[in-house]
Protein backbone atom coordinates (compact mmCIF):
# COMPACT_ATOMS: atom_id res chain seq x y z
CA UNK A 1 0.00 0.00 0.00
CA UNK A 2 1.12 3.38 -1.22
CA UNK A 3 2.47 5.85 1.65
CA UNK A 4 -0.27 9.04 1.49
CA UNK A 5 2.98 11.24 2.67
CA UNK A 6 4.60 9.86 -0.82
CA UNK A 7 1.50 10.16 -3.39
CA UNK A 8 0.62 13.86 -5.00
CA UNK A 9 -2.47 14.22 -5.03
CA UNK A 10 -4.43 16.92 -7.39
CA UNK A 11 -7.89 18.67 -6.70
CA UNK A 12 -9.73 20.67 -9.51
CA UNK A 13 -12.86 23.03 -9.26
CA UNK A 14 -14.05 25.65 -10.72
CA UNK A 15 -16.86 28.74 -10.45
CA UNK A 16 -18.41 30.72 -13.23
CA UNK A 17 -21.89 33.17 -13.02
CA UNK A 18 -23.12 35.31 -15.96
CA UNK A 19 -25.32 38.34 -14.99
CA UNK A 20 -27.84 40.02 -17.41
CA UNK A 21 -29.67 43.36 -16.79
CA UNK A 22 -32.39 45.31 -18.89
CA UNK A 23 -33.83 48.56 -18.49
CA UNK A 24 -36.75 49.09 -21.51
CA UNK A 25 -38.79 52.64 -21.49
CA UNK A 26 -41.64 53.37 -23.13
CA UNK A 27 -43.39 57.12 -22.57
CA UNK A 28 -41.74 56.88 -19.01
CA UNK A 29 -43.24 60.40 -17.15
CA UNK A 30 -40.11 59.87 -15.10
CA UNK A 31 -37.36 59.94 -17.12
CA UNK A 32 -34.21 57.40 -17.38
CA UNK A 33 -32.44 55.49 -20.25
CA UNK A 34 -32.74 52.49 -21.71
CA UNK A 35 -29.92 50.09 -21.18
CA UNK A 36 -28.43 46.35 -21.04
CA UNK A 37 -25.64 44.93 -18.85
CA UNK A 38 -23.73 41.55 -19.00
CA UNK A 39 -21.26 40.63 -16.93
CA UNK A 40 -19.22 37.30 -17.02
CA UNK A 41 -16.97 35.79 -13.94
CA UNK A 42 -15.07 32.77 -13.73
CA UNK A 43 -12.59 30.92 -11.16
CA UNK A 44 -10.36 27.91 -11.53
CA UNK A 45 -8.96 26.02 -9.23
CA UNK A 46 -5.86 23.38 -9.26
CA UNK A 47 -4.25 22.62 -5.80
CA UNK A 48 -1.77 19.91 -5.43
CA UNK A 49 -0.87 18.55 -2.00
CA UNK A 50 2.08 15.80 -1.43
CA UNK A 51 3.24 14.92 2.21
CA UNK A 52 3.98 18.41 4.03
CA UNK A 53 4.35 20.60 0.59
CA UNK A 54 1.32 22.28 -1.29
CA UNK A 55 0.49 24.40 -4.43
CA UNK A 56 -2.61 26.62 -4.79
CA UNK A 57 -3.11 27.96 -8.18
CA UNK A 58 -5.93 30.10 -8.69
CA UNK A 59 -7.04 31.73 -12.02
CA UNK A 60 -9.86 34.56 -12.09
CA UNK A 61 -11.38 36.12 -14.79
CA UNK A 62 -13.80 39.17 -14.73
CA UNK A 63 -15.58 41.09 -17.70
CA UNK A 64 -18.63 43.32 -18.25
CA UNK A 65 -20.06 45.36 -21.16
CA UNK A 66 -22.62 47.90 -20.70
CA UNK A 67 -24.77 49.66 -23.83
CA UNK A 68 -26.51 52.88 -22.58
CA UNK A 69 -29.17 54.24 -24.77
CA UNK A 70 -27.06 56.70 -27.78
CA UNK A 71 -24.04 55.44 -26.88
CA UNK A 72 -21.56 53.05 -27.83
CA UNK A 73 -21.25 49.60 -25.76
CA UNK A 74 -18.44 49.82 -23.22
CA UNK A 75 -16.33 48.42 -20.35
CA UNK A 76 -18.03 47.84 -17.00
CA UNK A 77 -15.22 45.50 -15.73
CA UNK A 78 -12.40 43.59 -16.83
CA UNK A 79 -9.80 42.07 -14.60
CA UNK A 80 -7.83 38.70 -15.02
CA UNK A 81 -5.41 37.70 -11.96
CA UNK A 82 -3.73 34.54 -11.68
CA UNK A 83 -2.00 33.60 -8.00
CA UNK A 84 0.43 30.52 -7.63
CA UNK A 85 1.46 29.94 -3.81
CA UNK A 86 4.24 27.27 -3.00
CA UNK A 87 4.00 25.73 1.40
CA UNK A 88 5.82 23.67 3.13
CA UNK A 89 4.41 22.69 6.16
CA UNK A 90 6.53 24.30 9.80
CA UNK A 91 3.85 23.45 12.43
CA UNK A 92 0.04 22.54 12.80
CA UNK A 93 -0.98 26.23 11.12
CA UNK A 94 2.08 27.28 9.52
CA UNK A 95 3.96 27.38 6.37
CA UNK A 96 7.23 28.31 4.72
CA UNK A 97 5.80 29.72 1.50
CA UNK A 98 6.72 31.42 -2.02
CA UNK A 99 3.99 33.42 -4.10
CA UNK A 100 3.48 34.60 -7.57
CA UNK A 101 0.75 37.22 -7.97
CA UNK A 102 0.34 38.59 -11.67
CA UNK A 103 -2.69 40.93 -12.30
CA UNK A 104 -3.91 42.70 -15.30
CA UNK A 105 -7.01 42.82 -17.94
CA UNK A 106 -7.68 41.89 -21.25
CA UNK A 107 -8.98 44.48 -23.78
CA UNK A 108 -8.82 48.11 -24.17
CA UNK A 109 -10.53 50.80 -22.12
CA UNK A 110 -11.02 54.19 -23.51
CA UNK A 111 -12.35 57.75 -22.65
CA UNK A 112 -16.21 57.51 -23.18
CA UNK A 113 -15.08 59.79 -26.07
CA UNK A 114 -12.84 57.15 -27.28
CA UNK A 115 -10.31 59.61 -28.66
CA UNK A 116 -7.84 58.28 -25.54
CA UNK A 117 -6.50 55.23 -24.19
CA UNK A 118 -6.50 54.79 -20.43
CA UNK A 119 -5.31 50.98 -20.14
CA UNK A 120 -4.66 47.94 -21.85
CA UNK A 121 -3.51 44.51 -21.73
CA UNK A 122 -0.06 44.36 -19.48
CA UNK A 123 -0.99 48.22 -19.06
CA UNK A 124 -0.87 47.93 -16.67
CA UNK A 125 0.32 44.69 -15.30
CA UNK A 126 1.25 44.24 -11.82
CA UNK A 127 3.69 41.72 -10.67
CA UNK A 128 4.34 40.68 -6.92
CA UNK A 129 7.54 37.87 -5.92
CA UNK A 130 6.56 37.04 -2.28
CA UNK A 131 8.87 34.86 0.45
CA UNK A 132 6.85 34.78 4.19
CA UNK A 133 4.98 32.65 6.26
CA UNK A 134 1.35 31.65 5.86
CA UNK A 135 -0.93 31.19 8.83
CA UNK A 136 -3.70 28.78 7.69
CA UNK A 137 -5.72 27.82 10.86
CA UNK A 138 -8.15 26.33 8.49
CA UNK A 139 -10.07 25.88 5.20
CA UNK A 140 -11.91 29.23 5.71
CA UNK A 141 -8.63 31.08 6.45
CA UNK A 142 -5.65 32.50 4.57
CA UNK A 143 -3.37 35.07 6.41
CA UNK A 144 0.04 35.05 4.39
CA UNK A 145 3.07 37.60 5.68
CA UNK A 146 5.58 38.30 3.62
CA UNK A 147 8.54 40.90 4.86
CA UNK A 148 10.67 40.46 1.24
CA UNK A 149 8.35 41.25 -1.53
CA UNK A 150 9.30 42.79 -5.02
CA UNK A 151 6.50 44.50 -6.57
CA UNK A 152 6.84 45.76 -10.60
CA UNK A 153 4.49 47.76 -12.19
CA UNK A 154 4.56 47.22 -16.00
CA UNK A 155 3.23 49.37 -18.91
CA UNK A 156 3.60 47.80 -22.05
CA UNK A 157 2.11 50.85 -23.92
CA UNK A 158 4.58 53.42 -24.95
CA UNK A 159 1.93 55.87 -25.11
CA UNK A 160 0.29 55.18 -21.61
CA UNK A 161 4.24 54.79 -20.47
CA UNK A 162 5.15 58.26 -21.73
CA UNK A 163 2.15 59.90 -19.48
CA UNK A 164 3.58 58.45 -16.44
CA UNK A 165 0.78 56.30 -16.08
CA UNK A 166 0.37 53.66 -13.26
CA UNK A 167 3.30 55.05 -11.24
CA UNK A 168 6.07 54.58 -13.89
CA UNK A 169 8.35 57.23 -14.99
CA UNK A 170 6.61 59.38 -17.15
CA UNK A 171 8.88 60.92 -20.71
CA UNK A 172 11.69 63.57 -20.45
CA UNK A 173 10.85 66.79 -21.32
CA UNK A 174 12.02 69.10 -24.47
CA UNK A 175 13.20 73.09 -23.90
CA UNK A 176 9.96 73.79 -24.51
CA UNK A 177 8.58 71.77 -21.92
CA UNK A 178 6.69 69.01 -24.52
CA UNK A 179 7.11 65.46 -23.80
CA UNK A 180 9.75 63.77 -25.37
CA UNK A 181 7.82 60.48 -26.95
CA UNK A 182 9.37 57.18 -26.64
CA UNK A 183 11.15 57.97 -23.34
CA UNK A 184 8.44 56.76 -20.76
CA UNK A 185 9.63 54.05 -18.57
CA UNK A 186 7.57 50.54 -18.89
CA UNK A 187 8.51 49.06 -15.85
CA UNK A 188 8.17 50.79 -12.00
CA UNK A 189 10.19 48.62 -9.22
CA UNK A 190 9.52 48.52 -5.16
CA UNK A 191 10.88 46.15 -2.44
CA UNK A 192 8.83 45.72 0.57
CA UNK A 193 6.76 44.21 3.07
CA UNK A 194 3.46 42.14 2.05
CA UNK A 195 0.21 41.22 3.77
CA UNK A 196 -1.91 38.83 1.64
CA UNK A 197 -5.69 37.69 3.73
CA UNK A 198 -8.17 35.39 2.22
CA UNK A 199 -11.09 34.29 4.03
CA UNK A 200 -13.71 32.30 1.83
CA UNK A 201 -16.93 31.03 4.13
CA UNK A 202 -20.39 30.24 4.13
CA UNK A 203 -21.42 32.56 6.70
CA UNK A 204 -25.71 31.88 5.79
CA UNK A 205 -27.13 29.00 4.34
CA UNK A 206 -26.68 29.51 0.77
CA UNK A 207 -24.78 32.83 1.26
CA UNK A 208 -20.96 32.41 0.45
CA UNK A 209 -18.50 35.59 1.15
CA UNK A 210 -15.36 35.75 0.04
CA UNK A 211 -12.72 38.32 1.13
CA UNK A 212 -9.29 39.52 0.10
CA UNK A 213 -7.54 41.70 1.30
CA UNK A 214 -3.27 42.74 -0.26
CA UNK A 215 -1.45 45.67 1.96
CA UNK A 216 2.10 46.93 0.77
CA UNK A 217 4.93 49.16 1.91
CA UNK A 218 7.32 49.76 -0.09
CA UNK A 219 10.77 50.01 2.34
CA UNK A 220 12.52 52.26 0.00
CA UNK A 221 10.06 55.01 -0.61
CA UNK A 222 7.18 56.75 1.72
CA UNK A 223 6.91 52.91 3.51
CA UNK A 224 3.91 55.17 5.83
CA UNK A 225 2.08 54.91 2.38
CA UNK A 226 0.38 51.63 2.31
CA UNK A 227 -1.35 50.22 -0.82
CA UNK A 228 -4.09 48.51 -0.66
CA UNK A 229 -6.41 46.19 -2.70
CA UNK A 230 -9.29 45.07 -0.72
CA UNK A 231 -12.07 43.04 -2.63
CA UNK A 232 -15.01 41.49 -1.47
CA UNK A 233 -18.15 39.60 -3.01
CA UNK A 234 -21.22 38.59 -1.19
CA UNK A 235 -23.06 35.25 -3.39
CA UNK A 236 -26.53 34.26 -2.94
CA UNK A 237 -27.19 31.26 -4.11
CA UNK A 238 -31.31 30.19 -4.54
CA UNK A 239 -30.54 27.01 -6.80
CA UNK A 240 -28.38 25.12 -8.61
CA UNK A 241 -28.62 27.71 -11.48
CA UNK A 242 -29.62 30.99 -10.19
CA UNK A 243 -27.83 33.38 -8.00
CA UNK A 244 -27.46 36.76 -6.99
CA UNK A 245 -24.06 38.34 -6.42
CA UNK A 246 -22.63 41.78 -4.41
CA UNK A 247 -19.22 42.94 -5.32
CA UNK A 248 -16.82 45.92 -3.85
CA UNK A 249 -13.88 46.65 -4.72
CA UNK A 250 -11.48 49.26 -3.45
CA UNK A 251 -8.04 50.44 -4.24
CA UNK A 252 -5.44 53.07 -2.97
CA UNK A 253 -2.11 53.33 -4.59
CA UNK A 254 -0.23 56.59 -3.88
CA UNK A 255 1.53 56.45 -7.09
CA UNK A 256 -1.64 55.79 -9.06
CA UNK A 257 -2.73 59.49 -10.40
CA UNK A 258 -6.60 60.01 -10.94
CA UNK A 259 -8.48 63.63 -12.31
CA UNK A 260 -9.46 65.96 -9.25
CA UNK A 261 -11.93 68.11 -9.02
CA UNK A 262 -10.30 70.16 -5.77
CA UNK A 263 -12.70 73.23 -5.70
CA UNK A 264 -15.94 71.73 -6.42
CA UNK A 265 -17.00 73.38 -9.59
CA UNK A 266 -17.49 69.61 -11.61
CA UNK A 267 -14.44 70.04 -13.27
CA UNK A 268 -10.80 68.39 -12.93
CA UNK A 269 -8.22 70.79 -12.31
CA UNK A 270 -5.23 68.50 -11.21
CA UNK A 271 -4.47 65.12 -10.62
CA UNK A 272 -3.90 62.85 -7.26
CA UNK A 273 -3.59 60.12 -5.17
CA UNK A 274 -7.62 58.84 -4.28
CA UNK A 275 -9.35 56.21 -2.81
CA UNK A 276 -10.51 54.07 -5.48
CA UNK A 277 -14.29 52.40 -5.47
CA UNK A 278 -16.29 50.28 -7.48
CA UNK A 279 -19.98 47.91 -6.82
CA UNK A 280 -21.57 45.82 -8.57
CA UNK A 281 -25.21 43.86 -8.05
CA UNK A 282 -26.28 41.07 -9.93
CA UNK A 283 -28.57 38.31 -10.86
CA UNK A 284 -28.09 35.57 -13.05
CA UNK A 285 -26.80 31.98 -13.72
CA UNK A 286 -24.29 30.65 -12.09
CA UNK A 287 -22.26 27.04 -12.22
CA UNK A 288 -19.80 25.43 -9.85
CA UNK A 289 -17.87 22.20 -10.63
CA UNK A 290 -15.50 20.00 -8.59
Amino acid sequence: MEDPDTVGVWDFSGTGSLNLNQISLSNWSAGGQNSFSVLGAGTIYANYKKGKGTWNNALDITYGLIKLEGRRMQKSDDRVELNLKYGYRASKEWYYTGQLNVRSQLTPTYTVTRDTLVSNLFSPMYVLTSLGMDFKPNDKLSVFLSPLTGKFTIVESQMLADRGAFGVERAEKDPEGNLIPGTGKHLRKEFGGYINVRYKNEILENVLLQSKLDLFSNYLKDPENIDLNFENQVSFKFNEFISANFFLHMIYDDDVKVDVDRDGDGKDESKGPRLQVKQMLGIGLSYKFE
